[in-house]
């Protein structure tokens, strides 16, 4: 990790980040996401579930109508559109905040930034739809720019790498280079490692200890690992509900190691724990006496 100031611009909003780091709360309007799948299909029970995440501290929704997780099956575009973009209008309406919306159509990202999203978060890193690249570098949003061996439906059959840091910053770097080439200004890029994205425990534990080595210059990582089956791996539980607090622990990790975006599901626990991170890192050096 370095000291070098780390600035995020999002169209017309601009956020200091190097000490500060943002909760992104998910709102999955799909039917068959692993977490919640189905929960919050219906735009008013979306629109709820939003409000409730940003009451408990969200400083980004993020909206996805395509489910990412291992062995899913890809959604048409008109049925993305469908779950997507009434929510986005309805979120917009009422409030002033970050919306971003998950997804790796330019079509669908596209009708979303119409609609007041700030930012577009693609886990096949803007190389799903060649059409991705021009959609945000004509709106200005701001990017985040996932890494993910393989493709949702395969991924996790039989990851491999050589040396997965090395590998993933590599991946980061040009990925960079192409981006800015594509009229996306270096700003406005944000970088995901991925985890459990076509990466095995092993893989995923090496990118979160190693977190500082994948920084670029300025850039803010996001880090997605809430209820993420490595955690039950680790733990030997299966279960979701057990996943939580290992998530609030690895906010807290993440947040020391670089992240400066905390994608998850339960908002108020985690938006806590980077808040005495955030405490204890603004501290400066002790003070001697009582």
């Amino acid at each position: 990790m370095t000291n070098d100031p780390i600035v995020w611009k999002l169209r017309d909003r601009e956020l200091d980040l190097s000490r500060r780091g943002l909760v992104m709360g998910i709102l999955n309007v799909t039917p068959d996401s692993f977490s919640d799948g189905g929960a919050f299909r219906e735009p008013a029970g979306a629109l709820r579930h939003a409000r409730r995440m940003i009451v408990e501290g969200a400083d980004i929704v993020d909206i996805g109508g395509e489910s990412t997780r291992p062995g899913a099956e890809p959604v048409t575009e008109p049925d993305e559109l469908e779950r997507t973009i009434p929510v986005v209008e309805a979120l917009r309406a009422e409030w002033d905040g970050l919306i971003s919306i998950d997804t790796t159509k330019a079509a669908v990202a596209g009708a979303a930034l119409a609609a007041g999203a700030d930012i577009v978060n693609d886990v096949s890193g803007l190389r799903g739809d060649e059409g991705m690249t021009g959609v945000c570098a004509e709106a200005g949003c701001g990017v985040v720019v996932m890494h993910m061996q393989g493709e949702p439906r395969t991924m996790q059959r039989n990851p491999e790498y050589g040396d997965v840091v090395r590998e993933v910053r590599a991946f980061f770097k040009k990925r960079y280079e192409a981006l800015q080439d594509g009229g996306i200004k270096r700003e406005r890029i944000c970088f995901d490692p991925g985890i459990g994205f076509g990466k095995t425990l092993a893989h995923n534990l090496a990118l979160l200890a190693n977190l500082d080595r994948l920084q670029l210059t300025g850039r803010p990582l996001l880090v997605g690992v809430s209820r993420k089956s490595f955690i039950g791996a680790v733990l030997d539980d299966p279960s979701l509900d057990h996943r939580e607090w290992p998530t609030v622990a690895l906010t807290a990790l993440t947040h020391t190691r670089g992240a400066r975006i905390h994608r998850v599901h339960s908002v108020r626990e985690n938006r806590e724990a980077l808040r005495m991170m955030e405490a204890i890192v603004g501290a400066g050096p002790g003070v001697e006496g009582r």
